[in-house]
C-alpha cells in the first residue's frame, strides 16, 4: 500500500509541469511533426513545423509509460527514429562561451563527445573523451552546426543497451531535412525556445503520434491539445 502511494506520488510529480513542448506527429512513419508549447497550460509560442528521424517515430524510454500497441515500434539504437514518449527537458548546449538562459547550459568544447555504444559505462552520456575512446560516439561539436544549440532529452537515462541515446531538440540540417533520431528545427525557432524554458517548471516534452492524443489528454486535461 504505501509503495503504491509512493509510485503514484512520484508520478503525479512528474506529470505536474509549468511548461510543455508538445511534438505531435501523423503517425510513427513521418519525419515531420508540429511543435507547440505551452505554459500553465496556455499557448504561449506559435505551434512550428519540426522534423523527427528519418523513419520517424517508435516508442521510447521515458518518465511515464504510455499505451504501446503490439504493431507501433520501440525505439532502439541506430533505427533513425526519434522517441515517442513523455521526457524531461533537463539542460541546453551550444558553441556560444555563455547564454542567458533559465535552463543549465553546455558550452560545447571540441573535447565533448556523446557515447551511443551500449557496451560502454557512458552509454548515452555527454563526456570529455577519454583516453581509451568508446567504441561509437559522435563529435558534440559539430563542422555542420546542429548543434551549435541544442535541448538535452531525457530519454533512456537509466543507459538501458541499445535503446537509443544521444537525444536532444537541435538545429536542422537544412530547412525539413529528417534527424538521425532527434527533433530538429531552424535556429531562430530553437532560440526562441530555449530562452522561454525555464527549469524551476519542470519544463518536459510530450512526443507522439495523433493516436495517442487521447491518452495525453487524460494525463493532462487542461492542456487545450
Amino acid at each position: 500500500m504505501i509503495k503504491t502511494f509512493l509510485i503514484l506520488l512520484i508520478l503525479q510529480n512528474f506529470l505536474y509541469s509549468g511548461q510543455i513542448v508538445v511534438v505531435i506527429s501523423d503517425n510513427f512513419k513521418t519525419s515531420k511533426a508540429t511543435l507547440s508549447c505551452y505554459e500553465d497550460s496556455k499557448k504561449v509560442i506559435d505551434s512550428i513545423e519540426v522534423n523527427l528521424g528519418r523513419n520517424g517515430l517508435g516508442w521510447g524510454l521515458g518518465e511515464v509509460i504510455l499505451t504501446q500497441k503490439n504493431t507501433q515500434p520501440t525505439k532502439r539504437e541506430g533505427d533513425g527514429k526519434a522517441p515517442a514518449g513523455i521526457f524531461k527537458l533537463t539542460s541546453s548546449f551550444g558553441y556560444e562561451k555563455k547564454q542567458d538562459f533559465d535552463l543549465n547550459y553546455q558550452y560545447l568544447d571540441e573535447n565533448l563527445i556523446c557515447v551511443d555504444d551500449s557496451t560502454s559505462k557512458n552509454y548515452n552520456k555527454i563526456i570529455k573523451m577519454p583516453k581509451i575512446k568508446p567504441k561509437s560516439f559522435e563529435i558534440m561539436r559539430r563542422d555542420d552546426h546542429q548543434y551549435e544549440l541544442g535541448i538535452v532529452v531525457e530519454h533512456n537515462k537509466k543507459q538501458k543497451k541499445m535503446a537509443g541515446s544521444c537525444i536532444f531538440l537541435h538545429v536542422e540540417k537544412f530547412k525539413g531535412a529528417p534527424t538521425a533520431g532527434c527533433t530538429s528545427m531552424s535556429l531562430e525557432n530553437l532560440q526562441i525556445i530555449t530562452k522561454w524554458i525555464d527549469e524551476s517548471k519542470n519544463p518536459i516534452l510530450i512526443q507522439i503520434p495523433k493516436s495517442s492524443l487521447g491518452e495525453v489528454k487524460k494525463l493532462y486535461p487542461n492542456l487545450p491539445l
